[in-house]
C-alpha cells in the first residue's frame, strides 16, 4: 500500500493515464480527488473505485479556469483533511502543423492547457502544502521539448512542455525547504484516447519510433507517477523523469 491514507489530486482523470492513475492510487490506499471536464466519466470512475473499497471524490471543471484548481484543492481538504500529493496530468497535443501555418488559436489553447493550467495548479497546491509542511507534486510533461526531443509539427506542444519543465525545476528549487517535492514525468507514446487508441495504423507507426518497438500502456505511466508520489522518491525533486521506451535516446 504505497500511498496508504495519502490524499492525491489527479487531473485529466476521466480517461487514459489519469484514469489509470486513479485506479492504481486507490488500490494502493490513497484517497483520490479526481478532476476533468467530463462529469459523467468522473462519476463512473468514482463509483468503480468505491465499489472496490477505495475512496474517491470528483469535481468536473476546466483546468484553464484559475478557480478550478483551488476548488479541487479545497475538495481534498474538506473530504480527507489534507493534500499529500497531486498528479497534474491534464494536457493536449493540439494541431500538428508547421508554425507558419499554425492558427494563433491553436497556439493559445495548447499553451493554456499545458502550461497555464500548471501555474494555477501549482499556486493552489503549494499554498496548501506549505501550511502542512509537506507534499509531492507531479506534472505530466514530455520528452518533446526536452533533450533533443523536438518533432515536426509540434512547435506549440514542445514550447508548452519545455516551459513546464522549466517551471517544475524553478518551483522545486523554491519550495524544497518547505518540504514539498516537485517533479516532471515524461512519458513516451502511450495508448490512450489522445494517443491514437483505436487507430491501429497510427499506433503501429508510433510504436516503431520507440527502441522497445511498442507504446506504453497507461498503467505503466501511472506506475511511474506512483513512484514519484510515494515515499520511495523522498530525495527526488526537480527531476525530469523520462519514461519513454528509449525514444529520447534514439533522438540524441
Amino acid at each position: 500500500m504505497e500511498l496508504s491514507d495519502k490524499t492525491i489530486v489527479i487531473t485529466g482523470a476521466s480517461s487514459g493515464i489519469g484514469a489509470a492513475a486513479a485506479r492504481l492510487f486507490a488500490a494502493e490506499g490513497a484517497n483520490v480527488v479526481l478532476g476533468a471536464r467530463r462529469a459523467r466519466e468522473l462519476r463512473r470512475l468514482v463509483d468503480e473505485i468505491g465499489g472496490k473499497g477505495g475512496k474517491a471524490v470528483c469535481l468536473a471543471g476546466d483546468a484553464v479556469d484559475g478557480s478550478y484548481a483551488g476548488a479541487l484543492t479545497q475538495l481534498a481538504i474538506d473530504s480527507f483533511g489534507c493534500l499529500d500529493g497531486a498528479f497534474n496530468n491534464v494536457g493536449i497535443v493540439g494541431d500538428m502543423v508547421a508554425l507558419p501555418d499554425m492558427p494563433i488559436e491553436n497556439w493559445d489553447q495548447v499553451i493554456a492547457v499545458n502550461l497555464t493550467s500548471a501555474f494555477w495548479a501549482a499556486r493552489s497546491q503549494i499554498a496548501a502544502m506549505k501550511r502542512q509542511g509537506f507534499g509531492s507534486i507531479v506534472f505530466t510533461s514530455s520528452f518533446v521539448g526536452f533533450s533533443n526531443g523536438g518533432l515536426p509539427g509540434m512547435a506549440a506542444y514542445a514550447a508548452s512542455k519545455a516551459g513546464l519543465n522549466g517551471l517544475v525545476q524553478s518551483l522545486a528549487a523554491d519550495h524544497a525547504a518547505d518540504g514539498i517535492r516537485i517533479n516532471a514525468l515524461m512519458p513516451g507514446g502511450t495508448i490512450t484516447p489522445a494517443g491514437g487508441e483505436g487507430n491501429q495504423e497510427a499506433l503501429d507507426f508510433i510504436a516503431g519510433l520507440h527502441p522497445v518497438k511498442r507504446m506504453a500502456a497507461a498503467d505503466e505511466i501511472a506506475q511511474a507517477a506512483l513512484f514519484l508520489l510515494s515515499d520511495r522518491s523522498q530525495f527526488m525533486t526537480g527531476s525530469p523523469m523520462i519514461v519513454d521506451g528509449g525514444m529520447s535516446v534514439r533522438l540524441l
